[in-house]
């Protein structure tokens, strides 16, 4: 079933993951820029929000999935925004580019040591065996402009294991974003932004819905642009 936002819809039927909350929320929080690259676009929608929200920019988008590279690609064409998408079907390790870019995000597999489906797509881009957290870190360091913005979303049990690994790597955490689904619930998600200059982190906590289960002020506010 295709998924109407306010200026583009996303067709997924060929897609390992659709469209999400995860996705939706890393593509209307992620700081961005000039050249944005976006790592496992799956159905295009993180590359087509971040196209919408700084339209002097181009986005290269990639996917590891053939499928899913060539229905983001359809996807970017039939938006607003086709003509600054670039999208390839390709793994993040063998990506080549010319470019470095300003922002790079990405709503990763991050899934480790858990269950898993039947479906061998969708295996592939929820967990880590593809592209281990060190590789992603690795290469968007290696893609990323000296004062660029790498921004991930995360689930809880692996929060820790990235933001280590990122440090690790020389990159500094600038923003962390708790997100609990209820008021009085654990964070089940976080949103990471790194970057290679140190800077003070910004530390925040919010609520995605209310306890009659709306979108609650901040989530409307921050996805206004985008969900119908």
């Amino acid at each position: 079933m295709a998924f109407a936002f306010k200026l583009f819809t996303i067709e997924q039927n060929r897609c390992a993951m659709k469209v999400g909350t995860d996705g939706v929320l890393l593509g209307a929080w992620a700081e961005g820029g000039e050249q944005i690259l976006d790592v496992g676009t799956g159905t295009g929608v993180i590359a087509m929000m971040m196209a919408q929200r700084y339209p002097g920019a181009h986005v290269d988008a990639i996917d590891i999935d053939q499928d899913s590279a060539e229905q983001a690609r359809e996807n970017a064409d039939g938006s607003p925004f086709g003509s600054r998408i670039d999208v390839y079907a390709s793994s993040f390790q063998e990506f080549e580019s010319s470019k470095t870019y300003d922002a790079i995000v990405s709503n990763p597999p991050f899934f480790m040591n858990s269950m898993r489906s039947e479906n061998h797509k969708r295996n592939i881009a929820r967990h880590a065996d593809t592209l281990e957290f060190s590789e992603l870190i690795e290469r968007a360091r290696h893609f990323l402009k000296p004062n660029g913005y790498f921004s991930v979303i995360l689930p809880t049990e692996t929060k820790n294991a990235v933001e280590q690994e990122a440090i690790l790597q020389g990159f500094s955490l600038s923003r962390s974003l708790a997100l609990r689904s209820k008021i009085g619930k654990s964070p089940f998600r976080y949103l990471l932004e790194f970057r290679l200059i140190p800077t003070f982190i910004k530390y925040e906590s919010q609520t995605l819905l209310t306890d009659s289960g709306e979108r609650s002020e901040w989530y409307a506010n921050l996805t206004a642009d985008f969900y119908l």
